[in-house]
């Protein structure tokens, strides 16, 4: 027996799309823009899928201003596509029938820092650099690095992960709750800030990940962690992938705590010594970064060493300045 199919709306008329524009336009000024090079910015990735633009682009400030664009929407069976800074290269931006774009950048709080808790609550339009440099003086950091210059919304929506996700998890491991306004223009809070409990559905997990196509995120509380005392990266040739990928299966079964490792081959090396200007082994190779203290990122390290020794690699080569060892995980995360 065959499952019925759904059935699809049919996209709304122009006029019906120029009566929500005027009204948008109404209550909230120059923050609800129709403008075909801002459309246009709202409706194209990294992608190899053409420009799909949406019809308009509205920039709220609080949760409310969220809930009363979603009803508004909801009420005209207008589609409303959530975006973040168009940072991730999936599609999932893009608006193949039009509609609304709601863009979070103007949501730009953090709330409040629970240094005792290791926590924080900001709105989604924060940056991961923006955070980070807000937390900085406080001794802490979030880690979850994608890469790009992410907003916090947006990286939960798409459960980024990044370069530290080998010790310090994906944003599914690091978003503790969630504000959520849902496609009917109700506001949900997926959790407490208590992080042991047991009770109820783990809905913050359900959003996390979800691209946006259950509800808009509007808060978010997030966990921190203590800025090491000692960071320590580097670099290791290999003579195959193999070896190199033999490597990092040894260092996580022996449970060396490494905070970051990275392969690329030779291909991928050419590619990132030529766009940033680096002499990278033109080999397989490894980066990696320890965190602890200074004793313990010694020993790490060393210990590493002999690990690759083992498997045909080396030598491996420390990136001790901080300049160096943003340089390195810069052409990495470049090499898009």
């Amino acid at each position: 027996m065959n499952a019925p199919q759904p059935t699809q709306r049919p996209r709304p008329s122009d006029a019906e799309i120029a009566a929500l524009a005027a009204e948008l336009q109404a209550r909230y000024g120059n923050r609800a823009v129709t403008s075909a090079a801002v459309r246009e910015q709202h409706g194209h990735t990294l992608t190899w899928g053409g420009n799909q633009p949406p019809d308009i682009v509205v920039y709220p400030q609080t949760t409310e201003e969220v809930v009363e664009i979603v009803r508004l929407c909801a009420a005209r069976a207008v589609p409303v596509v959530p975006y973040g800074t168009g940072t991730s290269l999936e599609g999932h931006i893009n608006a193949p029938h039009g509609g609304v774009s709601v863009d979070t950048s103007l949501m730009k709080r953090v709330i409040a820092v629970h240094d005792e808790d290791l926590d924080c609550v900001v709105e989604p339009g924060v940056t991961r650099k923006e955070l980070n440099e807000h937390l900085r003086d406080r001794g802490l950091f979030f880690p979850i690095d994608p890469g790009a210059d992410a907003s916090l919304g947006g990286m939960a929506a798409t459960r980024a992960s990044g370069t530290n996700a080998v010790r310090y998890g994906t944003m599914r491991d690091n978003v503790l709750s969630l504000e959520v306004v849902t496609a009917a223009g109700e506001v949900v809070r997926t959790a407490r800030r208590a992080k042991k409990s047991s009770a109820g559905y783990d809905l913050t997990r359900l959003f996390v990940g979800s691209e946006g196509t259950l509800g808009i995120i509007t808060e978010l509380t997030l966990r921190l962690h203590g800025i090491p005392e000692a960071i320590s990266a580097g670099i290791c040739p290999f003579p195959s992938v193999k070896a190199a990928c033999d490597a990092v299966i040894l260092t996580i079964q022996t449970g060396l705590p490494v905070a970051r490792i990275e392969l690329l081959d030779e291909v991928q090396v050419r590619a990132v010594n030529a766009h940033s200007g680096l002499a990278l082994p033109d080999s397989p190779l490894l980066l990696l970064e320890f965190h602890g203290t200074e004793a313990g990122v010694k020993e790490q390290a060393e210990r590493f060493g002999e690990y690759a020794a083992e498997l045909g690699g080396g030598p491996f080569t420390w990136a001790t300045k901080a300049e160096d060892r943003s340089r390195l995980w810069q052409a990495r995360h470049d090499a898009y």
